[in-house]
């Protein structure tokens, strides 16, 4: 449904840290589901770890994130206006690595929206296996006023 240049419309993130290549479900308010293509020429292979590259489980939880971020956005008028803060992160499991030439597959589930507020399922597949999951707590705020608020997403 989106491909990488409609996903930079909607996310603050760039390279090196843009990691969702293409949203390929999306149900307004309610579930999405995107992809990020493992490739051996990400930047993080180098250090981690020469010989044996695993992706960090850190950036598995930021590219969960960042198709949460999607989601969160597909309703607004102006997300160039606007960004998403974590607020927590609950349940995080790693259950596989994931190596370079696996493709992720990122299926997140609205839990909860209260006003600006929203709460997320995550889970992560590499060939129909669960490598990932987590929950999520993120709200949106105004971009002017997000400079004082917590991390991002």
């Amino acid at each position: 449904m989106l491909d990488v240049n409609a996903i930079a419309r909607c996310l603050p993130h760039r390279y090196p840290f843009l990691l969702v290549d293409r949203i390929t479900e999306l149900e307004s308010r309610r579930r999405i589901v995107g992809i990020k293509n493992v490739t051996i020429n990400e930047p993080f292979f180098q250090g981690h770890f020469p010989g044996h590259p695993i992706m960090p489980g850190v950036l598995i939880i930021e590219a969960m994130a960042q198709v949460g971020a999607v989601l969160a956005f597909s309703d607004e008028d102006k997300p160039q206006d606007k960004l998403v803060f974590f607020l927590s992160i609950d349940k995080a499991k790693f259950r596989k690595p994931v190596v370079p030439g696996d493709q992720l597959r990122m299926e997140l589930t609205v839990v909860q929206i209260r006003s600006q507020f929203w709460r997320l399922q995550a889970m992560a597949y590499v060939d129909g296996a669960l490598v990932c999951e987590a929950e999520f707590k993120a709200m949106i705020a105004d971009r002017e006023s997000g400079e004082s608020g917590g991390p991002d997403a």
